[in-house]
């Protein structure tokens, strides 16, 4: 990969009934490998998660380029499926991928790309197949019934697999590989203790 200060930041999207849960495995790793991660709001207004946080955007959506940004992920929130709200995000990661910049979306954000049109080409997952098809989308076939699904630079999971979700964007941005990617999975997912072993030789732990 390149030098970590050359590395350009993850955008992490915020908004109002953001899913806590679902985008911290990913986050905190991908700082730790040198990413900068810059959180995106709809504006800088703060917004308020599910659990309760207050989050202060560092930047709002309008402001986001692709071409200044190595990922944009989107977590699930309520207003995904209660409003069209968050149409904007959608649009903003059809963006990305035109311009071959990867995009992650979990739980209701996949509905959102569904809605968007980005799923009925791509392979990809989502809480349960019925879920999406709710949308009216014309992806159906495309459904993967599995943890977290990348396809080219598209990755998509359901609410119950942040730590899959957070595996498959490691290896698109190749942050781990290999047995070090399956020792972090293996640890995060399984409690298996052998795991560390293999991520403190490879100064991964």
């Amino acid at each position: 990969m390149n030098a970590i200060a050359d590395r350009k930041p993850v955008h992490l999207a915020v908004y109002d009934t953001l899913a806590d849960w679902e985008t911290g495995h990913a986050t905190a790793h991908l700082a730790r490998a040198g990413f900068r991660i810059r959180t995106v709001g709809p504006s800088t207004a703060p917004v308020t998660s599910i659990g309760g946080l207050r989050i202060q955007p560092d930047t709002a959506l309008d402001d986001v380029r692709p071409e200044d940004s190595s990922l944009l992920i989107l977590p699930g929130a309520d207003l995904w499926d209660t409003s069209d709200d968050l149409a904007p995000f959608a649009r903003k990661a059809r963006a990305f991928l035109d311009a071959g910049v990867p995009v992650a979306a979990i739980c209701g954000a996949t509905a959102g790309l569904a809605r968007e049109g980005l799923l009925d080409h791509r392979d990809h997952t989502s809480a349960v197949s019925f879920y999406l098809a709710a949308t009216g989308y014309a992806g159906g076939e495309r459904y993967v019934e599995t943890d977290a699904v990348t396809d080219g630079n598209l990755v998509t999971a359901g609410p119950t697999e942040p730590v899959a979700f957070a595996r498959e964007i490691f290896r698109l941005l190749g942050v781990y590989e290999g047995e070090v990617l399956d020792a972090w999975y293996r640890l995060f997912h399984d409690s298996d203790a052998a795991a560390y072993a293999v991520l403190e030789k490879a100064g991964a732990a």
